[in-house]
């Protein structure tokens, strides 16, 4: 079935040919305006038709689908749910599993702060310039690292599948681009249970869940 955007244009395409005089038509060599105006029109749909079947169907799919508001965070379980099965390449891992170990527990809001914090390190020069390498900036030297679940000494076992894949699609929206405004720039943080002495250092510029987050000031975001 033809859109009503399709339709408007072809009516007004109609007009034109109707209106155009028999010289200005191409093809049919009758002296009736309308089979003429068939012709030409029978044409113009062949040819649009082959200039959609080259783009494929895919592109043609996302040609015609309209972005949506609702496809912007909105820190809740309800959009997180609602979004596809993420997947990605090394970088991607690195931060779902580092959601999933430092964060798992967090609201979802939570869980997205964390994520700013990584990102806000691999957008500083003070840090690394991968995920990857941000995540496990330390790694080796026990309770010397960046973040504890890479080296406390504990296997790294996702025991809750579920869980993981939702991080996943966190974890995807904030690759892809999702802003980072929940922390105010953030590149540390900690959990309310424990007071490390850098916190005395930086200023804190969010608290969120169980977690304080501060702002390192020297960090270029």
């Amino acid at each position: 079935m033809l859109s009503s955007v399709r339709l408007a244009g072809l009516a007004g395409l109609v007009a034109v040919f109707a209106s155009a005089a028999p010289a200005d038509m191409t093809g049919s060599q009758s002296n009736d305006p309308t089979a003429m105006l068939g012709d030409n029109l029978t044409r113009l749909l062949k040819t649009e038709s082959a200039a959609m079947q080259r783009l494929g169907s895919h592109r043609l799919t996302r040609l015609a689908t309209t972005p949506r508001a609702a496809d912007a965070p909105t820190y809740s379980l309800a959009w997180v749910d609602a979004q596809p099965l993420a997947k990605g390449g090394k970088e991607w891992q690195c931060l779902t599993e580092a959601l999933y170990f430092e964060a798992r527990g967090e609201s979802v809001q939570g869980q997205f702060a964390v994520a700013e914090v990584i990102l806000n390190r691999v957008a500083s020069a003070a840090y690394p310039d991968t995920v990857c390498d941000v995540v496990h900036q330390g790694t080796g030297k026990r309770y010397q690292c960046q973040f504890t679940y890479t080296c406390d000494g504990h296997a790294e076992v996702i025991n809750e599948p579920a869980t993981y894949r939702r991080l996943g699609k966190i974890a995807r929206a904030m690759l892809d681009g999702a802003p980072r405004k929940l922390t105010g720039g953030a590149t540390h943080y900690h959990t309310t249970a424990v007071h490390p002495g850098w916190a005395n250092r930086l200023p804190r510029t969010a608290t969120i869940g169980v977690h304080h987050f501060y702002r390192q000031a020297s960090a270029a975001n």
